[in-house]
């Protein structure tokens, strides 16, 4: 008989997450579906790099077929706002105005157990409106009468728990993250007529979709929540996946609920997929915008086969942050949204992200434009889009440079974050913008790759490094430099950006630096 174990709660109110019978359905999902989550990780390392559509699904692709209909609770999500599940910022980005918040227990969460868990107590307590909080400076936090409706970003396939085992190893991260909402938070959602909404990030085949759908009917059947209660919102932040959106949509099936471009993990995914390739070196990440040729062949893709099958088409990450304090930086920021979010919803976006709640209203008023009173446009077909695979894939045409301060960039931004992440901080502001997991993947992979490409040499970028942390710590000042860890970010950094191998940032080294 197979046998589950929690570590600790990490705190006392922690203990009514991890009840016995919470614990016990998290272990029978690792027991029904551990084995085939590790069978298709495998499958991932085997199937090399994509290279066009897939001839076997070629029907799904072209076929007339419909997902459900929106649910009435949530058929508008012209702006969605992201964030951790901290409680202060639980409270401030439902608040916010934004039509939906994503509570994220992947990129934008540092992964100590104490985040993994408490973070449920926090959205039970959002979702029976209960949830407040009272800052040292003496604020006072509580929900507004009508917040924005909540999503819960689980981690992808690939990521493992080490502080919950079934028979001694590790049980899914994902697993964890959806079990322990689902079981503790799908009939409060059920009695107040919510769906139990969630972003699926990181998957690499349909076949990855079709195990969250059997996940998902198992969990709706085990703990007897009503049909149609769960609805899932699909990332498309990798290669690979790019070239099965349809296929994925329909694996989904009846929990199917869109898909999103995750700009940032997809630039990434460019990278790492094609690493060793000299015609897939990309400039300055900042050159790598949504217009260039093969972001923009992969976005409309996303709109023409969303629409084509009834399903949501969301926009990415605006991570812009306005500055209280530079006010021509703030105006920058805002008309930098305001020009991202008015392409989208002229492309055929149902709804768009953000990062803060200060340029919520940018996103709201450039979709309102266009939908006017309409909750979404997912009637809108793209018949005028052909995407091919060699659109796709054509990274060699993006424009730009390689530059000294674009690596340098890379290089303190990168630096700055694993820093806040090994302090349990998983976004983080820097630079006026909103960084979060991909951004230590995208600094590090591009400084990986232009070494590997002999655009700079190990020397140089660890000369780099050295110089910009004497620049970061006379920013912060020597104590807050010394909370920084700042010894074992740079082991870090420099094992993720400067192996000869392309290690996983998010798996090891980097995670047996977690609590």
């Amino acid at each position: 008989m197979s046998h589950v174990k929690a570590a600790a709660p990490p705190t006392d109110a922690a203990a009514q997450i991890l009840t016995d019978e919470a614990i016990a359905f998290v272990g029978e999902l690792q027991e029904r579906f551990g084995a085939r989550r590790a069978e298709l990780l495998a499958a991932r390392k085997q199937r090399g790099k994509p290279s066009g559509f897939l001839d076997e699904t070629r029907e799904i692709r072209e076929g007339d077929w419909q997902v459900p209909p929106p649910r009435p609770d949530y058929e508008d999500r012209r702006a969605e706002i992201t964030g951790p599940t901290d409680r202060k910022l639980v409270i401030n980005a439902l608040n916010s105005g934004a039509k939906g918040f994503m509570a994220d227990f992947e990129d934008a969460n540092s992964p100590t157990w104490q985040n993994q868990v408490e973070g449920h107590l926090n959205l039970i307590d959002a979702i029976e409106g209960t949830i407040t909080y009272d800052s040292a400076d003496g604020k006072h936090y509580e929900l507004i009468e009508n917040p924005a409706t909540l999503l819960v970003r689980p981690r992808g396939w690939h990521l493992p728990e080490k502080h919950l085992t079934l028979d001694g190893e590790p049980v899914a991260g994902a697993l964890m993250d959806f079990g322990l909402y689902a079981f503790h938070s799908g009939h409060r959602l059920a009695a107040r007529d919510k769906g139990l909404y969630l972003y699926l990030p990181k998957m690499e085949h349909h076949e990855e979709a079709a195990l969250w759908n059997d996940v998902f009917t198992f969990t709706r059947e085990s703990l007897g929540l009503p049909a149609g209660l769960i609805r899932a919102t699909v990332l498309i932040e990798t290669l690979p996946a790019a070239f099965q959106m349809a296929e994925i949509i329909h694996a989904l099936g009846e929990h199917s609920y869109g898909l999103n471009a995750g700009r940032w993990d997809y630039i990434f995914s460019m990278i790492k997929v094609f690493r060793d390739d000299p015609d897939f070196v990309l400039p300055d990440r900042n050159d790598v915008k949504m217009t260039v040729p093969f972001m923009k062949a992969y976005t409309e893709l996303l709109v023409k086969t969303c629409h084509e099958h009834g399903a949501f088409a969301m926009g990415g990450m605006a991570a812009l942050i306005p500055s209280r304090k530079d006010e021509a930086a703030n105006q920058r920021a805002i008309e930098a949204v305001k020009a991202d979010k008015e392409r989208e919803a002229k492309a055929g976006f149902d709804g768009t992200w953000v990062a803060h709640p200060d340029v919520v209203q940018t996103a709201l008023d450039a979709f309102d434009e266009v939908l006017g009173n309409r909750p979404n446009q997912i009637d809108k077909q793209r018949y005028d889009v052909e995407v091919t695979a060699d659109q796709l894939l054509d990274a060699g045409s993006t424009p730009g440079e390689i530059t000294e301060e674009g690596l340098r960039s890379d290089v303190n931004v990168g630096f700055q974050y694993i820093s806040f992440w090994l302090g349990g901080r998983g976004a983080a502001g820097i630079n006026n913008l909103m960084e979060d997991a991909a951004t230590a993947e995208i600094s590090r992979s591009q400084i990986w790759q232009w070494v590997k490409h002999g655009k700079f040499d190990r020397d140089h970028v660890r000369k780099v490094l050295d110089e910009e942390m004497e620049k970061i710590r006379a920013e912060v000042g020597d104590e807050t430099w010394q909370k920084g860890r700042p010894e074992e970010t740079k082991r870090i950094f420099e094992q993720v950006a400067l192996s000869d191998e392309f290690p996983d940032f998010l798996t090891l080294p980097a995670y047996e630096y977690i609590d």
